[in-house]
């Protein structure tokens, strides 16, 4: 029986986590931890009756907040064995992403949690929530990427891009520690129902106008937010560690994926855009993911055999078109 704590458990994909969970037989015990209150839809869960969930606020980018977390008596009590992060996602790309002692926050959060996972004799295993932006992309939509394909280390790489891959340097020079078994999944453009889009550079958060490169229309591949949660349950009962694609069947263009979703993008000079990148980091302002970069030019797929091999992992939902209550066509997740 496993006993999971689960970070961002207040925003979607980590609320989606919690349900999935909550309803594994062989999960005794869920510590889920936020930066606000407990969503609305966890009010079952965290009734008198029920005593397998709890819920704590913590700010999980700074260390007194995170080490008190670690070694208070409720952590203590809940004998957590397997720790789930799953990153902040709720903000929109735009928005300016807060510094801790130098780092972005979800580099911050990441450093920590690994820490403290290490340092925590009682946790066994770390599954983390990646991004499949990582990677280097060559010109074209056929980018065809496997867990060994080159990551994008190139020093002009977009903040919201650059603070992923150092994530994931981090996880990844973990994954043959002795102690603690380290799982990293890497998702592309999570889509949930109603049109929402998370964990895409320039097309998460609301809805709204987005620029792109005139001239290109990169291929995204897609996965639902309820297929991220059984990858996550399949990496929390898997024995061993690793990296791991994890994908939908289903690929768009960015364009369809923009229209699609309520997230109109206009197609720019591919200089006009540079400028304006150049001028966000002269400012200071998080803008460049959202205004510029390689996934805005060159599209990929994933290659998720290892996933399917070693953990047992294949997509269970298609994303497809649905006509909203106001007669809108969106997309959305359905079991196939």
């Amino acid at each position: 029986m496993k006993r999971v704590l689960v970070t961002h458990a207040d925003e979607p994909i980590g609320r989606r986590a919690v349900k999935t969970l909550y309803h594994d037989s062989r999960v005794a015990a869920i510590f889920a931890v936020g930066d606000g209150p407990p969503p609305r839809s966890f009010d079952k869960f965290l009734s008198d009756g029920d005593t397998r969930v709890t819920y704590a606020r913590v700010d999980l980018a700074r260390h007194r907040p995170v080490s008190d977390l670690f070694h208070s008596s409720a952590f203590r009590a809940a004998e957590i064995d397997t720790v789930v992060h799953v990153p902040r996602h709720g903000a929109a790309a735009s928005e300016q992403a807060p510094l801790v002692a130098g780092l972005a926050e979800r580099t911050a959060e990441t450093r920590l949690l690994l820490q403290h996972c290490l340092e925590a004799p009682e946790v066994e295993s770390l599954v983390a929530l990646g991004s499949a932006f990582v990677y280097r992309l060559s010109p074209g939509n056929v980018n065809r990427l496997d867990e060994e394909s080159e990551l994008d280390l190139d020093p002009d790489v977009p903040p919201e891009i650059r603070s992923w891959i150092d994530c994931d340097m981090l996880l990844h020079g973990e994954v043959h520690n002795d102690r603690l078994r380290v799982v990293l999944l890497r998702a592309p453009t999570v889509v949930a129902s109603g049109g929402y889009v998370y964990l895409h550079p320039t097309l998460s958060g609301r809805g709204g106008r987005r620029l792109r490169p005139a001239g290109f229309d990169p291929i995204c591949a897609l996965i639902s937010d309820k297929d991220v949660a059984r990858a996550i349950v399949r990496a929390v009962h898997s024995t061993g560690p690793g990296i791991y694609n994890i994908a939908g069947s289903e690929a768009l263009p960015l364009s369809l994926l923009a229209r699609w979703t309520g997230r109109e993008t206009w197609p720019v000079p591919g200089p006009v855009l540079s400028l304006a990148s150049r001028g966000a980091r002269i400012t200071g302002r998080a803008l460049d993911a959202a205004l510029d970069g390689p996934h805005l030019r060159y599209g990929f797929t994933l290659d998720t055999k290892r996933a399917e091999r070693e953990l047992g992992f294949r997509p269970l939902d298609r994303i497809g078109m649905a006509r909203a209550g106001d007669g809108a066509l969106r997309l959305e997740t359905a079991s196939a």
